[in-house]
């Protein structure tokens, strides 16, 4: 007998570890659906015009050859000590919270919490992050973190702007502060027609400018106390802004103190690796009358169905993108995973440690600024936190080259400077390594001598709530982190089905890289030669984007996808502006498209025309070509999503595409829907000029409950030379972020997921993607409208379950969406773009099991509403009307008119394994009247419970 080897490869990845159903599950899954095979679904769903010719082309790495390839690439980068300062500083990531909240994917694979019964644990978290800031600032009111704070200090120009009334139409921005904060102010400044005048803060007229920014300590180390210069900006009806830093104000006068209105920074240097640019939590804070202006996420705390106290998303979470063309703002993510980290550091430290922490960098530089001045040398600046700019002359190449061969990075500082930040961890090994660059021997003795005036001397108490007070024990640190997780329902758990977000696997093996030290020690301005192997991986990343989109350049610069399609917009006009073409600023929008896309062409200056939708949900194409026509030589562009934000590949794309080209405008294709492209379609292709991709979807990086997000631009060859510069790298416009590339660290984890899939198995995940989301329509139908199908009755790789007609029963969207909650699901997207419905997408890495369970829980939900439409339970009664139920319903005295088993137990859900949400239904209206966005004291809880 001959022995038949097996053909099953244990390292195939792609078929048996990113994608969920098995060979078997799918012919069972085609049967379901109607097709002999999955060929011939994706023939009757991908419209043949549109298909690329060519397959994606690389080999597949196993996750153990993806390891010893990404070890090799590590190695290609220099880690040296960086003491460049400039906003980014070595931290020291306590290992808890390392292995408790950034490699744990309780925390780094949740959504954002946009459904708050089942996100009590990261929304703690986060309004511990508020907290944080506003004690350390000193203002009352914190969002829930931002992209960076470059990006922070640009939204709080426009909002000053907003909240001003001074009519004056320009902008202060100190000299000193930090050269891509002044940046990005300018490129956020031109389209808006905002004039920046820059100068020293003594040179500021208020009387000309509607607000200020100031940076405190400044880049160069400067520390001076503002109030003066607030007092004068208020008096002529400006703002003052104030760009700072967490862990001076442990120990300098706090911002809110000196009269600022708005306070932005950075949370990096709070255990948040430097990671070559990101990603990391900026910060905004501003006075209790500002909140209403305060663009991002507010965490408020309001009640439960019981009275108990809930956390949810404030003030319609502030997220200005759903005004679309009237948004002031187009915020559509955080950096909530890095907010977290940064709120359990200061839990970790509470303000004791915290202030330990900051004395001892201050005192360091005091000690290195006495020695280098004993030796003759000019220090400046006389007051000072962690900086300092040392006088070198001639010399500065020599003193450059002589760090660096102690393994240290100074900052260059025109052409006679260096400049020099300590941090958390400098120790006195590295301050004898400095001096000796200098040619130093020896290092004076510790004295706790201030640096800066005692008036400057902060003399409030913050982080006084009891949280930042617990016994700091590693035990129970550990058990305080598990318990927030527990209270989440995150992709750990169980199917995430949000359409147009893509909740895919976050492969273990993808995530690891990031926490090497090699990757995550990286200052993003250190020389060149001491990052190739972040070149290599970006360079290989970019190249395949490139071959996935058909376009002919990248930039890795935007921190989300709404920032993408900001920058994309913004290379659109500058490319239209070098050809003479300034009066070309109209972009046309269909009326279905993100809320982001005409909140990101307001942003850019464009004037945002929509455009209709035909019934079966694709652009109105007359409509689209009269628009067109209107707009003649002043049309700039459109922005399309596809496929569609329904859902469906619309067959009219490439028309769409030939009148914009037709007008002499650009065709901006949003690539949220990449997930049902990736080796079928390339959007270069079909006659996209630009596209974002959120890598945070199709190329799985996790959301962390609401960020880490990248939204890198890919462009036709002619709009390369328009895309973002940065002052640190050069470049004809301005940057949109704060660092070079982004948050570069992890753009390892989409490079991770395109090596360990291959050209193959790219592919094969868009495919299944799509098979996964027309099996769910399959078994559905009959059940739930499907509100969009293509000409040949199928979906993309997403579908619309139609819920409106159960609103004449009485029952609406958010019950349903709140009842999956007890069957241990997190619900579709709600009312998105269809106002009351539920958009549903199970993305390719969803196992068979797994989707037939979440069908099962929608069925049982069907049977539900009908009970209610034949009037044998009123909706109000129904179990539909009380979900979700905790443990406190379970256990209560039951006097409902559905049995308690029902009610706590419905198909789909798991009897052992059963998630139980820890609050009842919230109550968004009750915690708006009582606004409260920051800890509450202990006895106000009891309060809200009576």
């Amino acid at each position: 007998m001959t022995y038949t080897p097996v053909d099953y490869n244990p390292y195939d990845f792609a078929n048996r570890r990113h994608i969920g159903p098995s060979p078997a599950e799918m012919e069972e899954m085609l049967k379901a659906v109607g097709v002999r095979t999955l060929d011939e679904l994706i023939d009757q769903t991908v419209p043949a015009s549109i298909r690329q010719a060519i397959p994606l082309g690389w080999a597949p790495l196993a996750e153990h050859e993806l390891l010893a390839r990404m070890r090799e690439v590590a190695s290609r980068n220099k880690v040296m000590t960086s003491l460049i300062g400039q906003g980014y500083y070595g931290t020291v990531t306590p290992p808890a919270i390392q292995r408790n909240i950034l490699e744990n994917p309780a925390w780094y694979t949740a959504y954002t919490p946009y459904q708050p019964e089942i996100a009590q644990g990261r929304l703690e978290a986060l309004l511990n992050y508020q907290t944080m800031v506003c004690d350390l600032t000193g203002l009352d009111v914190a969002n829930a973190s931002l992209l960076d704070e470059a990006t922070a200090a640009a939204e709080a120009m426009t909002m000053a702007e907003r909240a001003a009334k001074s009519k004056a139409r320009a902008f202060f921005v100190d000299e000193n502060c930090h050269p891509q904060t002044i940046g990005v102010i300018r490129t956020r400044a031109l389209p808006l027609g905002i004039e920046i005048l820059t100068g020293a803060p003594e040179t500021l007229e208020p009387e000309k400018v509607f607000g200020a920014i100031f940076q405190y300590p400044g880049t160069h180390g400067h520390v001076r106390d503002f109030t003066d210069l607030i007092d004068k900006l208020h008096a002529a009806k400006a703002l003052a802004v104030v760009a700072t830093d967490l862990l001076a104000l442990c120990i300098l006068k706090e911002p809110g103190a000196m009269g600022a209105d708005i306070a932005v920074g950075s949370a990096q240097r709070f255990g948040v690796p430097m990671g070559y640019g990101g990603p990391h939590a900026a910060f905004m804070s501003c006075r209790d009358e500002l909140k209403r202006s305060m663009p991002g996420r507010i965490v408020g705390v309001s009640i439960d169905a019981r009275g108990n106290k809930a956390y949810r998303l404030s003030l319609q979470t502030r997220e200005q993108h759903i005004r679309r063309e009237k948004a002031t703002s187009n915020v559509c993510t955080a950096q909530a995973l890095l907010a977290v980290m940064a709120s359990f550091y200061a839990v970790f430290h509470g303000p004791k440690g915290l202030r330990a922490i900051a004395e001892r960098v201050h005192f360091l530089t005091n000690r290195l600024a006495r020695a280098l001045k004993a030796a003759g040398a000019k220090v400046e600046p006389k007051a000072f936190f962690d900086t300092i700019t040392v006088e070198v002359g001639v010399g500065q190449a020599g003193i450059m080259a002589a760090a660096r061969a102690e393994g240290l990075n100074f900052r260059k500082v025109g052409t006679a400077h260096v400049g020099i930040s300590l941090d958390e961890t400098t120790d006195e090994r590295v301050l004898l390594r400095v001096l000796r660059a200098f040619g130093i021997d020896g290092v004076p003795p510790h004295r706790a001598q201030l640096g800066f005036p005692e008036a400057l001397a902060r003399t409030s108490e913050y982080l006084t709530h009891p949280v930042f007070h617990m016994n700091r024990a590693e035990s129970e640190m550990m058990r305080y982190m598990r318990r927030l997780s527990d209270r989440d329902l995150a992709l750990d758990r169980a199917m995430i089905p949000l359409g147009s977000c893509t909740m895919k696997l976050n492969a273990a093996a993808e995530m690891m890289p990031i926490t090497w030290p090699e990757f995550g020690s990286l200052h993003p301005f250190a020389p060149a030669d001491q990052a190739l192997g972040y070149r290599e991986a970006i360079e290989d990343l970019s190249s395949k984007l490139c071959e996935i989109t058909g376009y002919d350049a990248f930039s890795m610069q935007p921190n989300s996808g709404a920032q993408g399609e900001y920058a994309g917009l913004l290379t659109i006009l500058a490319y239209h502006r070098a050809r003479g073409d300034d009066q070309r600023r109209i972009c046309l929008i269909p009326m279905s498209a993100h809320g982001t896309n005409p909140a990101s062409a307001q942003m850019a200056g464009m004037q945002v025309v929509p455009v209709k939708t035909a019934p079966n949900g694709d652009v109105d194409l007359d409509d689209f070509r009269a628009r067109a026509e209107e707009a003649g030589d002043r049309l700039a562009s459109c922005m399309i999503t596809y496929p569609s934000t329904h859902g469906v590949f619309e067959e009219t794309v490439r028309e769409v595409c030939r009148i914009t080209h037709e007008h002499g405008g650009q065709v901006y294709i949003d690539g949220a829907n990449m997930n049902a492209l990736v080796g079928l379609v390339k959007p270069g292709e079909i006659g996209g000029d630009v596209s974002h991709l959120n890598l945070h979807k199709t190329f799985a990086i996790p959301h962390g409950g609401g960020g880490p997000g990248m939204g890198p631009i890919g462009v036709r060859a002619h709009l390369a030379p328009h895309l973002p510069g940065h002052p640190q790298t050069g470049g004809a416009e301005g940057p949109v972020s704060a660092a070079p590339y982004g948050s570069a660290s992890i753009l390892l984890i989409s490079w991770a997921y395109c090596l360990m899939m291959g050209g193959e198995g790219l592919t094969q995940a868009t495919r299944v993607a799509i098979l996964n989301a027309n099996y769910i329509a399959s078994r559905l139908a009959g059940h739930y409208p499907i509100l969009f199908m293509g000409n040949k009755g199928r979906v993309a790789h997403e579908c619309i379950l139609d819920t409106r007609p159960f609103a004449e029963a009485g029952v609406t969207v958010d019950d349903i969406a709140k009842r999956l909650i007890d069957n241990g699901f997190h619900a579709p997207t709600m009312s998105w773009p269809v106002a009351g419905t539920l958009m549903v997408e199970p993305t390719e890495s969803e196992t068979k099991a797994e989707i037939d369970r979440f069908i099962t829980a929608l069925l049982a939900i069907r049977g539900e509403i009908r009970a209610v439409e034949v009037g044998d339970i009123a909706p109000e009664d129904s179990p539909l009307r009380h979900a979700p139920h905790t443990v406190e319903d379970l256990v209560a005295d039951w006097t409902r008119k559905y049995p308690r088993e029902q009610g706590c137990f419905p198909p789909g859900s798991f009897r052992v394994d059963k998630y139980w949400p820890p609050v009842g239904r919230v109550d968004n209206v009750w915690g708006d009247r009582n606004l409260v966005c920051t800890c509450p004291p202990v006895e106000a809880y009891a309060r809200a419970a009576e």
